[in-house]
């Protein structure tokens, strides 16, 4: 309940800030433009809270927080006075049209690039990227445990979220990547990172742990947090024991566990597991059991999960700037990221992005902002930071009914030397309609599969 409550609040403010921030871009440069804004709402339906300013515009706060207007004089939605008729937004010329237009999201863009500012001014607490004990593909690259990735492909990578970010277009793209990387004594070497190994269906949601990395010293004790129901340990282990050993070979992780029973699975037969428990060393014969997953691979199991919650080790790195140094800096973020965003639009529609890692949700964003909020103001300005680009980039796409969708009418306006004709309009309209309606529904598809998982 705790986290529920938390998931809303955290949305309802963010939505409310970036809501905001959109609109007031619109707003701001219709009134310098000389257009008369009639409203100016954040959120949709019914009214929780209005108040009409002397020049008659209304400001309310709607009921439903999930974006928001400014509604303009427009002689095509109400009839409009003579002496008012120069101050409607379908009286405006082309180019005035395309900066009211053009203004939301160039608004959040400045949002983004003050909360990337304030974040690295402020200083963003993290783990350093340095490695684990490396499996996988990872270790058959040649990377090892307490080495320190300190590039990869030319971009620096300061802290382990920074890795994660920089990893991320090249495992979808399954393409191998250099690696800069210094050992424990600080000897730098280049490694190519082999994700062109990568199965075409790996979780795009798990890319690091796909690929065997892990932080050092972030590592899950081989401690029972649950014994399924018919599992093969059901009824002999129990919540709390310490797995110690499996075949004689020793288990210090609850990630050493895997590749034992893999093993052991595909040689047959039964094992000795040893555990402690209360104190006590005990020894149990088990044998895993193949398992198929929700994907359609196969793996031997025994039933046991881990805990389901463990104490983090503390954050040893701080990605921070001066106020002036912080200036460049959060420029080329906002650039990078903005690259990284158009780069995953495009793998979406060439099919190397899963859908179900496309659209996110209310309650996935929900759920995100809440955890990045939990962290400190810096992870808080982070995510608020990714939310207002990506509503920048998504208002910016050609979609009517979106703003990226008017600009494509005006800038047909302009090559034609006419307005679109009323018909043509309606008909974007309904495609526009469509469309939305079609991301809406796999927004929400996702946000229902994430929970059912």
């Amino acid at each position: 309940m705790t986290e529920f409550l938390g998931s809303a609040w955290w949305l309802i403010v963010s939505l409310g800030i970036l809501v905001t921030i959109h609109e007031f871009g619109h707003f701001w440069v219709a009134r310098r433009c000389g257009v008369r804004v009639l409203r100016f709402s954040i959120g949709f339906g019914g009214a929780l809270w209005k108040r009409f300013a002397k020049d008659g515009t209304e400001y309310r706060i709607a009921a439903i927080p999930l974006g928001g207007y400014v509604k303009m004089l427009d002689e095509r939605e109400a009839d409009v006075p003579a002496a008012e008729a120069a101050q409607a937004f379908n009286r405006q010329s082309v180019w005035k049209r395309i900066a009211i237009v053009a203004a939301g999201p160039a608004a959040n863009l400045i949002l983004c690039y003050a909360l990337l500012w304030a974040m690295f001014v402020i200083g963003r607490p993290d783990y350093a990227p340095v490695l684990g004990p490396s499996t996988g593909i990872a270790a058959e690259s040649g990377l090892r445990g307490e080495d320190r990735v300190l590039a990869v492909g030319g971009r620096e990578t300061p802290t382990w979220m920074e890795l994660q970010m920089a990893l991320l277009p090249a495992a979808l793209d399954r393409a191998d990547v250099p690696l800069r990387v210094a050992d424990a004594q600080g000897s730098e070497r280049q490694v190519s990172l082999r994700l062109s190994a990568l199965p075409e269906d790996f979780d795009q949601r798990q890319v690091v742990r796909s690929i065997g990395l892990m932080p050092r010293h972030f590592t899950i004790p081989a401690e029972i947090g649950r014994v399924l129901p018919d599992g093969a340990a059901w009824g002999t282990l129990a919540e709390g024991d310490r797995i110690t050993a499996i075949d004689g070979r020793p288990v210090e992780r609850f990630e050493d566990i895997g590749p034992l029973l893999q093993a052991l699975g595909e040689r047959g037969g039964d094992a000795m597991v040893e555990v402690t428990r209360d104190g006590e060393r005990l020894a149990f014969p088990l044998q895993p059991r193949e398992f198929t997953d929700e994907r359609g691979h196969r793996r031997w199991v025994l039933g046991i999960e881990a805990p389901a919650s463990i104490e983090l080790p503390p954050k040893d790195a701080l990605q921070q700037y001066g106020p002036v140094a912080a200036i460049p800096v959060a420029a080329r973020e906002i650039g990078h990221l903005s690259g990284q965003l158009l780069g995953m639009v495009q793998r979406a529609f060439s099919g190397r992005l899963a859908l179900e890692n496309t659209v996110a949700g209310p309650l996935t964003i929900a759920r995100a902002t809440n955890a990045y909020a939990s962290q400190g103001v810096a992870w808080y300005l982070t995510i608020l930071a990714l939310l207002s680009l990506s509503i920048a980039i998504l208002n910016l796409l050609p979609i009517p009914l979106l703003d990226g969708g008017h600009l494509l009418y005006y800038l047909i306006e302009l090559v034609k030397g006419s307005p679109l004709s009323e018909r043509a309009m309606a008909a974007g309209q309904y495609v526009g309609l469509v469309l939305l309606a079609s991301l809406m529904g796999l927004a929400f598809y996702n946000d229902i599969l994430q929970l059912v998982r």
